[in-house]
C-alpha cells in the first residue's frame, strides 16, 4: 500500500501556513481541473488527490491528526481506544505506535492490530462508520453569467452533476453540495462537495459589491453643448442625457442598473458612469479658427 504524502501532493513544506496551503491548492486545482483536461485520466486522478490533500490540510484539526498519525488518521480517530494520546490503548504506561512492528510482542501481534485498525472493524466484528472526505473545486463564470445565473456540468466519482448559480453570484462564494464528496463506509457517509465561484474580470465593467462602474468616452462638442448618448449596461442599452458644460470625470448614477443582490429577488445595485471627455488631437483650419474666435470672446 503506497502512503500518500499530502504535503508532497500540494508541493508545500510541512510548516506551510494556511495561506500557503490555499495558494498551492488553487494553483493545482486550476492546473488539473477537468475542464482544462478533458478525457485526461491522469489529470483527473491528480485533481482528486489534490482535493483530498486540501480537505485534510486546510482543516486545522484534521491536519493535526494527519501530522501525528499519517494518512490513516481517520482509522485511529475511529478506533475508540484512544487513551492518554495512545490510539492503541494501554494507558499512560502503554507504548506509542511509531509505524514499526517493535513493541507489540512480535509480527503476529502487529498483524492483528494492523487488521483491526486498518480494516475499519473491531475485534467483535462490528463495522465502524467512516465518513468520506470533502472535495473542493472551482467554477469560473463570466460577469454576464453572474448577472443572469448559470450552470456547469462537473464529474465527481464518475457521477455527472449540474452545479447552478443564482443571479448575483460573486467571486469566492462557496456552494456546498451535500453528500457528493468522497465515498465513506456507505452512501450515507459520503463527504460534501464545495464549489468555489470565480467571476472573470470584465473588459468594460468593474464590479464593487453589487455596484458596477463604467467609463464612457464623449466628444468635446457634446460635453460643451450637451446632447444624448447610448450607454451599454448588462440589462441593455440606456439613453443618457448630457448637460451643457459637462466636466471631464463627472460621475452619473443609474439607480438599480447594477448587479442583482444575491438571493434578494428584485433588488439590484447601481450603475456608475464616469464621463471622459475626449479632446480632439487634430483640428481643421476652420475648426482652429472657430476655437480662436471663441477664445477671444471668453
Amino acid at each position: 500500500m503506497d502512503n500518500k504524502d499530502y504535503y508532497k501532493i500540494l508541493g508545500i513544506d510541512k510548516k506551510a501556513t494556511p495561506e500557503e496551503i490555499k495558494k498551492a491548492y488553487r494553483a493545482l486545482a486550476v492546473k488539473y481541473h477537468p475542464d482544462k483536461n478533458p478525457d485526461n485520466k491522469e489529470a483527473e486522478a491528480k485533481f482528486k488527490l489534490v482535493n483530498e490533500a486540501n480537505s485534510v490540510l486546510s482543516d486545522p484539526e484534521k491536519r493535526k491528526k494527519y501530522d501525528e498519525f499519517g494518512e490513516n488518521w481517520q482509522q485511529y480517530e475511529q478506533s475508540g481506544n484512544q487513551k492518554d494520546g495512545n490510539p492503541f490503548g494501554g494507558g499512560a504506561g502503554g507504548q506509542q505506535y511509531n509505524g514499526r512492528a517493535e513493541g507489540f510482542g512480535g509480527q503476529s501481534d502487529f498483524s492483528d492490530l494492523f487488521e483491526q485498525f486498518f480494516s475499519g472493524k473491531t475485534r467483535g466484528g462490528g463495522s465502524k462508520q467512516k465518513r468520506g472526505g470533502d472535495y473542493e473545486t472551482e467554477m469560473l463564470i463570466s460577469l454576464e453569467e453572474a448577472y443572469q445565473g448559470t450552470s456547469r456540468i462537473i464529474e465527481v466519482e464518475n457521477e455527472k452533476l449540474r452545479i447552478t448559480t443564482k443571479p448575483g453570484a460573486y467571486t469566492d462564494q462557496q456552494l456546498r453540495i451535500k453528500s457528493k464528496g468522497a465515498k465513506g463506509s456507505n452512501e450515507a457517509n459520503r463527504g460534501d462537495l464545495f464549489v468555489r465561484v470565480r467571476v472573470k474580470p470584465h473588459p468594460q465593467f468593474t464590479r464593487k459589491g453589487d455596484d458596477l462602474y463604467y467609463t464612457q468616452v464623449i466628444d468635446l462638442y457634446t460635453a460643451v453643448l450637451g446632447g444624448e448618448i447610448l450607454v451599454n449596461t448588462l440589462s441593455g442599452q440606456v439613453k443618457i442625457k448630457i448637460t451643457e458644460g459637462t466636466q471631464n470625470g463627472k460621475m452619473i448614477r443609474l439607480k438599480g442598473k447594477g448587479m442583482p443582490v444575491y438571493e434578494k429577488i428584485g433588488s439590484f445595485g447601481d450603475f456608475y458612469i464616469q464621463l471622459q471627455v475626449q479632446i480632439p488631437e487634430k483640428l481643421s483650419d476652420k475648426q482652429r479658427k472657430l476655437f480662436e474666435e471663441l477664445k477671444i470672446t471668453l
